[in-house]
């Protein structure tokens, strides 16, 4: 499972990129907002960060602008995704761009419908939006349960990333249950590391090695 980390904090994003657990980073709209910054300028520098896709979305709403757009978008950098959202428009404009070459993320799945949509048009990922399904009353998980047996069932390459990861569980059954990619905000991945007993075994072997009176270095 390829981790990305969804943000457009620069700074976290480079923390991640140390660890070598970092596969590649989705940003949108609201969070190149909530940065504070030129959006053309921060994802130019996101995408020297990381070698992976860096998803960066549309604003635009018709296939015609969509495009012009994406053309913007694309020459920013070789490892940029454009992101559409899962309208008839962004199928259409998905259709276009993947046939040019373009890896394209379609975003703001909710349905396995939607996610069929998605991989006949050619997608090369699909954002099921678990967190936010939960929201609403339904159930995210199995909105991942369901696109993994459609795809596997007509053997899809587009790749499952799922989004609106809120906590470790989240990712823990999405693992589980076979997404491809799980984009997550970076405290999330960080996150997976904790343990209780790590931290009590750690407290432990830190007291037994101040008793020796040692040093390695």
């Amino acid at each position: 499972m390829k981790f990305f980390a969804d943000t457009a904090d620069t700074a976290e994003i480079a923390d991640l990129a140390a660890t070598g657990l970092l596969d590649g980073v989705t940003t949108n709209p609201s969070l190149i907002a909530k940065s504070g910054r030129d959006f053309m300028e921060v994802t130019k520098e996101i995408c020297g960060l990381t070698d992976g896709p860096v998803s960066a979305e549309v604003v635009a709403l018709d296939h015609e602008t969509m495009m012009k757009e994406a053309e913007v978008l694309r020459r920013i950098a070789d490892n940029v995704c454009i992101k559409v959202p899962l309208t008839i428009d962004g199928l259409k404009t998905c259709r276009a761009l993947t046939g040019e070459g373009t890896m394209v993320n379609v975003t703001l799945c909710f349905s396995a419908n939607q996610a069929l949509l998605a991989a006949k048009a050619g997608a090369t990922y699909v954002s099921p939006f678990l967190g936010r399904h939960d929201d609403n009353g339904f159930d995210g998980l199995s909105l991942i349960e369901d696109i993994r047996l459609i795809y596997d069932n007509y053997l899809f390459e587009t790749q499952i990333l799922a989004a609106s990861i809120r906590h470790p569980v989240h990712v823990l059954e999405c693992a589980r249950i076979g997404a491809d990619v799980g984009t997550m905000p970076p405290k999330v991945i960080k996150a997976l590391a904790n343990h209780v007993l790590t931290d009590k075994g750690i407290e432990g072997f830190m007291a037994d090695w101040a008793k020796t009176g040692q040093s390695i270095l």
